[in-house]
């Protein structure tokens, strides 16, 4: 199932890793070197954040308006919303484990009125209570909450499209990354099962994914473990560890 989401969807953040000591490998692989990408009316800047955490500020081309996905460190959120001249207005917040949501309340101390977007009474400073297939505006850009129920009770991927929808992009944090899945901690099989075989996999297969978490190797070294005759697995593989071997050098 993994190996043919790979193939199904572009996954985006998962390109190339920061690597401070070989002997760690690969253990190491920690974020991707890749810091934005720039689609026809929208752009996402990638945002590293703790070990191997990803931040993201989606902003819309039209509007100049911005929303930040998981801002676990609000100062760095910020220096990208003042590089790039944006209007930062909403928090999308996938779920409430502190690695994702632990800087909300800081982030809203320090830019007023925004929306704090989330599915969960945890989520710190949580004022938008978003079910599945609820939708809302980031200036021009169609959101949709899709609930992901599994790792946490109250997880939320959003799905994004622009106006004309020739642009579309997912934000899954724990939920699926490139090669892997979240753990089980608040669900069912069943309910991961229908998470990414019913509900991810149901978007369009040009939409770009973005994870939560940078663990493509060990990911995949796993999954080249199970499917060993796997060549979307093989070739993803070499993929990434094709990137990591060019930093190195």
């Amino acid at each position: 199932i993994l190996s043919r989401l790979c193939v199904r969807f572009k996954l985006t953040t998962s390109l190339a890793c920061y690597v401070a000591n070989r002997t760690c490998f690969p253990r190491a692989y920690c974020h991707s070197v890749r810091t934005r990408e720039q689609l026809r009316d929208m752009r996402v800047h990638i945002i590293p954040a703790l070990q191997d955490n990803y931040m993201y500020l989606l902003v819309d081309e039209a509007s100049n308006e911005a929303a930040v996905v998981d801002p676990v460190e609000p100062e760095k959120v910020l220096s990208v919303v003042d590089k790039e001249q944006v209007k930062l207005t909403g928090v999308l917040t996938t779920h409430h484990h502190l690695d994702h949501s632990g800087g909300n309340a800081k982030i809203v101390t320090m830019v007023p009125d925004l929306l704090v977007y989330g599915n969960d009474d945890r989520i710190a400073a949580q004022n938008r209570c978003v079910k599945h297939q609820d939708k809302f505006q980031v200036g021009k850009l169609s959101v949709t909450a899709l609930s992901t129920p599994c790792h946490t009770s109250g997880h939320i991927c959003y799905y994004v499209e622009s106006e004309d929808r020739t642009s579309r992009v997912v934000f899954t944090g724990d939920t699926l990354f490139v090669g892997g899945c979240g753990r089980f901690f608040e669900g069912t099989a069943q309910q991961m099962f229908h998470a990414l075989c019913e509900v991810l996999a149901g978007l369009p297969a040009d939409t770009q994914v973005y994870c939560g978490h940078e663990y493509t190797v060990k990911n995949l070294l796993y999954a080249s473990h199970v499917e060993p005759a796997s060549e979307a697995v093989r070739s993803k593989l070499e993929w990434a560890k094709g990137d990591l071997l060019l930093l190195l050098q």
